[in-house]
């Protein structure tokens, strides 16, 4: 496993823990000093313990120097936390304090309060105090209050806390580290996909991103020019020769490349993979070959690559490349996955960061291609669907390239996963590439040749399926989609598959259905979704982008997550307590993009 590494210019964000008390003095504040930083130093423990950044390094706590009691202690634990370079804040008190005077006034940095919930003291006054102030003064912020009530010495943090205080940090931390980095389009529009024109004001508003632009034949310099690690190169290309399976090739015989051009493809494309890597994070080494100004990258937490067409028409395709950044292994080891969008799809690239971001492990680029019918299918392959199928599934695929974890060759107690790069082993690595062919790409589509990524995603994994749509006069919106990934009996996979290309990777997916609105069956997910394309997550996560979405104002008009996991700012609750879709949209509005 590679040493864990921010590999992007800027710090990490750090989580600011405010123990608030009440100021008054001689018998009260001196009577709550204990507790109150028990209860700090009990929420800092179990965000260090359970949370770390996505690219596997710890998240730290910063708690104030002294409990804050009035605006003076509040401007001391302001100046250290900005020191510090914390991106979050979570406030906790098990009592009355003075809420204008001890709350965080940050207008973008994430907030939420923990108000403890016993009878001795009134934390849950001052908790409904200091959100209604949050509210008034249009600051959202994120209310914490356990069910059960406590015994003022029971320092133990309830399970339902815990897991709110996780969800909000964990949102909180991928909003604030998306803030100054960049999206790298790689060419321009591919097809004309809407998702490939790219808009600007939406990661820069939203998300607090730049934008930057490469021309695709910046590959073509670098490689005539030799600009990139040569001994990398070597090390890569004999990790490929070596663990690579290449599959048959479908392509007429008389279409079909010579040994020697395929092998040239592959030294095409893995020098593009690695200047694409290079281009979105820099590379040191090629400062020692005189380009200082390459070796600086564009600081891209996420990018994507045009291919199609005008790459594609002449060059070996970007499949491989797309395969290997977004997987969690390459030939320098186990490392953080990037994000590296097909057809330069940023939104599609958005929606994998948010679950990146969110999960800490790869995430699938996917076409949402085909609704399967129970009826369709035994029309075409004579087979009855049953069990979790049985209504019908979604075929996901994507036109060659697929990170090869979602090969569901790694595993949780023994069951299929796909895990954070630090807790992958290289017998699961093995596994992932053994499971996985490059095809030779169909020449019809992809004239320049190249290899797709060619796999069935191995069934029984929870998932979420999830896209952010820009709508015109609206802005962006989020759909999602948890379910389950399933299989078929293999002659029936077979079938289906060969309708479509069989040389690409393919995910059999089922939503979880609800029994009404969109999720009252298969075939309305499919219908309804906004565009060709999705990201998949590990887990159901659907709460997650949620929290996320709500700390970014982008609203969400398509889920299926329970409602008891919906976890928004308070004031949240004031645009509408019945219907939480609408008032999700009517707040977005009000309080507009995060970075205007």
């Amino acid at each position: 496993m590679v040493t864990p590494v921010n590999r992007l210019k800027g710090s990490l964000p750090k989580v600011g823990i405010r123990p608030t008390i009440d100021g008054r003095r001689k018998g009260v504040r001196e009577s709550l000093e204990e507790q109150t930083f028990k209860m700090a130093k009990s929420a800092a423990e179990i965000i260090t313990k359970k949370l770390r950044h996505s690219n596997g390094m710890p998240v730290e706590c910063i708690i104030a120097d002294t409990c804050i009691g009035g605006i003076s202690e509040a401007a001391i634990t302001e100046e250290k936390f900005k020191r510090e370079g914390v991106g979050v804040t979570l406030t906790v008190t098990p009592s009355w304090c003075y809420c204008s005077e001890t709350m965080d006034m940050d207008p973008i940095r994430q907030k939420a309060i923990w108000g403890f919930n016993g009878t001795e003291r009134p934390g849950a006054v001052y908790l409904a105090a200091i959100l209604a102030a949050h509210n008034q003064k249009g600051l959202p912020a994120f209310g914490i209050y356990g069910k059960d009530v406590q015994d003022k010495d029971n320092t133990k943090v309830p399970k339902d806390v815990e897991e709110k205080i996780l969800q909000f940090v964990k949102s909180g931390l991928a909003a604030t580290t998306m803030r100054g980095k960049s999206y790298l389009s790689i060419g321009g529009v591919s097809m004309g996909i809407a998702g490939s024109m790219i808009d600007p004001d939406f990661f820069e508003s939203y998300l607090g991103m730049r934008v930057e632009y490469v021309d695709m034949t910046e590959f073509i310099r670098r490689i005539e020019e030799e600009i990139y690690d040569k001994e990398e190169y070597q090390k890569a290309i004999e990790w490929v020769k070596k663990c690579r399976k290449e599959g048959p090739d479908n392509n007429p015989a008389n279409l079909q490349k010579s040994r020697e051009k395929k092998d040239k493809d592959w030294e095409m494309v893995v020098k593009m993979t690695i200047i694409a890597r290079d281009l979105m994070i820099g590379n040191l080494k090629l400062a020692e070959k005189g380009f200082e100004e390459e070796a600086l990258g564009h600081n891209a937490i996420a990018a994507g690559f045009q291919g199609q067409r005008q790459w594609t028409d002449h060059f070996p395709n970007g499949d491989f490349t797309e395969t290997i950044l977004n997987s969690s292994f390459d030939w320098n080891g186990i490392r953080e996955p990037f994000i590296f969008a097909t057809e330069n799809d940023s939104l599609n690239a958005a929606s994998m960061l948010f679950g990146h971001l969110l999960t800490d492990s790869a995430q699938l680029f996917c076409d949402v291609r085909t609704y399967w019918s129970p009826e369709a299918v035994k029309r075409v392959t004579g087979h009855k669907l049953k069990g979790i199928s049985e209504n019908g599934f979604i075929h996901l695929i994507n036109s060659g390239s697929a990170c090869l974890d979602w090969t569901g060759q790694q595993s949780i107690n023994s069951k299929p996963a796909i895990k954070p790069y630090w807790d992958i082993t290289s017998e699961e690595v093995k596994k992932c590439l053994s499971s996985t062919l490059f095809r030779p790409a169909i020449l019809e589509y992809f004239r320049g040749g190249g290899f797709s990524t060619n796999f069935l995603t191995k069934s029984g994994m929870p998932v979420t399926m999830s896209r952010i749509n820009l709508i015109k006069g609206l802005g962006p919106a989020l759909q999602i989609a948890e379910g389950f990934v399933v299989d078929l009996p293999k002659d029936v996979n077979n079938i289906l598959n060969k309708r479509t290309d069989p040389t690409w990777p393919t995910t059999w997916f089922v939503p979880n259905l609800t029994g009404k609105d969109t999720f009252k069956d298969v075939y309305s997910v499919m219908n309804r979704w906004g565009a060709n394309h999705a990201a998949l997550s590990y887990g159901h996560v659907g709460s997650k982008l949620i929290t996320l979405a709500s700390m970014l104002r982008i609203p969400v008009y398509m889920h299926n997550v329970n409602e008891d996991k919906i976890f928004r700012p308070s004031a949240w609750n004031t645009f509408g307590t019945k219907d939480l879709e609408g008032a999700d949209f009517r707040a977005c509005k009000n309080y507009g993009p995060l970075y205007p």
